[in-house]
């Protein structure tokens, strides 16, 4: 199997789907800059006011060797690109960061103290031009006096910071979010849907997703990803799951309510969510017996493409999370695999909901649909039949 990771792009959440209210007014958010020294922010981090959730060490998309000249860059006094953050509606001087998450990471941990319970210890390496501080945490220069005037450059040193208040809704952040996070190492919206709706549910996606064996898999992935797609795609999940006739066509949306609804509802669902969970791992187990290594991909002119197709993990999750599926699967792995590739060549329908507008509503009815109603007909199982209200714009259980 390759360890390659291709996919298509349009099928994860990008700009397209924030949907701004039309006649939003973005005069009304509030923009101003000032400059914080690093250690202001080192302060704020600590009293919790810059949301960085400690947590996110494990996505770190930076290497040591680059955090350790960003640090170096503080001392010499170098520029540095700005940061942008966002205050909390519900909370006056705490700030969502919106656009340098990996330079605050760094300074936060270049400042731990020995036995730091919440941030790993940072000692620069790499390092091009100081070269005599490598080996050195912000703590070891502190103990040398021969480093004073370096500690008080760091700590005196200003960063440009755009602070956002008075944002007239959270398409209005995500949209400024995607467009801060277009560089090299893009971001995901999934990052800051974690920060504007923390919450129990929320946090067990953030400590399930990135060990579950199944999405590792699937993405190929060796450690958390820094763009968690491992926490969206099992989000994607619980959202087709337990709201399918809900959806309406706003993926972000759909992935938001999801989030809420779970949080606020988590005392009641913890049990449902956690054996969800282990039925996403049955499936994929099941999925892998049928279609081995092209589990989740397209199939086209003889052969399985090489990208990972979300549309087809959604189908393919929903179908097998449900034992009677499983069981009935059973010695007739072929079957089933000649059924999708049937499906992939000879219905058109089927075929343009995998490949083109996927997030649409109709598409996502249509291939659910379909392929629930064709196992339904080769297994003799009793997967939900599905109807389209097209009065009421949803997707029903008959």
């Amino acid at each position: 199997m390759s360890e390659h990771f291709f996919e298509y792009d349009e099928q994860a959440e990008n700009e397209d789907d924030v949907e701004l209210i039309e006649g939003t007014d973005f005069s009304a958010a509030v923009v101003s800059g000032t400059d914080w020294t690093t250690e202001t922010i080192i302060n704020q981090i600590n009293k919790n006011n810059i949301q960085l959730n400690p947590d996110f060490q494990r996505r770190d998309a930076w290497d040591k060797s680059r955090k350790s000249n960003f640090i170096e860059s503080l001392i010499l006094g170098l520029p540095i690109p700005q940061l942008v953050l966002a205050e909390r509606k519900e909370q006056r001087g705490a700030y969502i960061v919106l656009d340098g998450k990996q330079r605050l990471l760094s300074i936060r941990q270049f400042a731990a103290e020995k036995g730091d319970e919440n941030y790993e210890s940072l000692k620069l390496s790499g390092l091009e031009i100081r070269t005599d501080l490598k080996g050195k945490n912000l703590h070891d220069l502190k103990d040398d006096a021969s480093y004073y005037n370096d500690v008080a450059a760091f700590e005196n040193q200003p960063i440009r910071t755009v602070v956002i208040k008075n944002w007239p809704s959270e398409e209005f952040l995500y949209h400024v979010f995607l467009r801060l996070n277009t560089g090299s190492v893009q971001l995901a919206p999934q990052e800051l849907r974690q920060a504007l709706h923390p919450g129990p549910f929320v946090s067990f996606v953030d400590a399930s997703a990135p060990d579950n064996e199944a999405i590792k898999n699937i993405l190929k992935l060796k450690k958390p990803d820094f763009r968690m797609r491992d926490n969206e795609l099992l989000l994607r999940f619980y959202a087709l799951k337990n709201f399918l006739t809900d959806y309406a066509g706003d993926l972000k949306k759909f992935l938001d309510n999801t989030c809420l609804v779970f949080n606020k509802d988590w005392g009641r669902v913890e049990g449902m969510v956690t054996e969800q969970f282990n039925q996403l791992n049955f499936a994929h187990a099941t999925i892998m017996k049928i279609f081995d290594s092209n589990s989740y991909r397209k199939w086209f002119a003889g052969d399985y493409e090489r990208k990972f197709n979300r549309a087809i993990f959604d189908i393919m999750v929903l179908s097998f999370s449900y034992a009677e599926v499983r069981d009935a699967t059973a010695g007739r792995e072929t079957e089933v695999e000649e059924l999708f590739q049937k499906l992939c060549k000879e219905n058109y329908s089927f075929l343009s909901s995998i490949e083109t507008t996927t997030k649409s509503l109709k598409s996502t009815f249509t291939r659910i649909s379909v392929w629930f109603n064709e196992l339904n007909a080769l297994l003799n199982t009793k997967l939900p039949t599905l109807k389209f209200d097209e009065a009421a714009n949803r997707i029903t259980v008959v």
